[in-house]
C-alpha cells in the first residue's frame, strides 16, 4: 500500500489586495448573484468569466420546480460564454453567493462537482490554466486552475 497526498494551492486575499482586473470580476460575480432565480433553495450564486478577448460574461443559478431541471451559475455562465464567443478562451472565473438570509456568505463557496467538470472542459479547450476566484464577504480564495479544484478529474489531460 502507498499513501498519496493531494494538496491544492489556494491563496487567500482581502478585496483590497486584488488586482483591478480581479476586483472587476469579483464585482461582476456579486452583481450576477443578485439576479439569480432561487425560489426553492434561497441560495443565490453568480459567476463571471473573463475571456481572452477581454469580455466578461456573467450568469446566475436558475432553479425550477421540476428539480433538477435548474442550472448552476457556473454552467449557465460557461455555456453562454462559449455560445456567444466560440473563438474566445476562458482566462478566469469568479463565483460569489448569497445565503438563505439574502446576505453575501462570509466564506467562499466552491462549485459543485458537475460545474467543476464543465469548467475543466473549457480549461482544456483554452489550452491553459483558468484561474478560479471564490468570493466570500470576509475573504477571497484564488486557485491557479480549474484542475486544482478537481484533482482526480475525469479527463483526457
Amino acid at each position: 500500500m502507498k499513501d498519496i497526498s493531494v494538496t491544492i494551492p489556494i491563496r487567500e486575499y482581502g478585496y483590497d489586495e486584488l488586482t483591478a482586473e480581479d476586483r472587476l470580476l469579483v464585482d461582476k460575480a456579486r452583481e450576477a448573484s443578485r439576479r439569480a432565480y432561487a425560489p426553492y433553495s434561497h441560495f443565490s450564486v453568480g459567476a463571471a468569466i473573463l475571456l481572452d478577448n477581454g469580455a466578461i460574461i456573467t450568469g446566475s443559478n436558475q432553479e425550477n420546480a421540476a428539480f433538477p431541471s435548474g442550472l448552476c451559475a457556473e454552467r449557465t455562465t460557461a455555456f453562454y460564454a462559449h455560445s456567444a464567443h466560440p473563438e474566445s478562451r476562458f482566462r478566469a472565473v469568479a463565483i460569489a453567493a448569497n445565503g438563505t438570509d439574502g446576505n453575501e456568505i462570509a466564506d467562499p463557496v466552491a462549485p459543485c462537482g458537475a460545474c467543476r467538470q464543465v469548467l475543466l472542459e473549457y480549461e482544456k479547450l483554452a489550452g491553459d490554466d483558468v484561474r478560479v476566484i471564490l468570493v466570500g464577504r470576509d475573504k477571497i480564495y484564488i486557485l491557479p486552475s480549474v484542475r486544482s479544484t478537481l484533482p482526480l478529474a475525469f479527463s483526457e489531460f
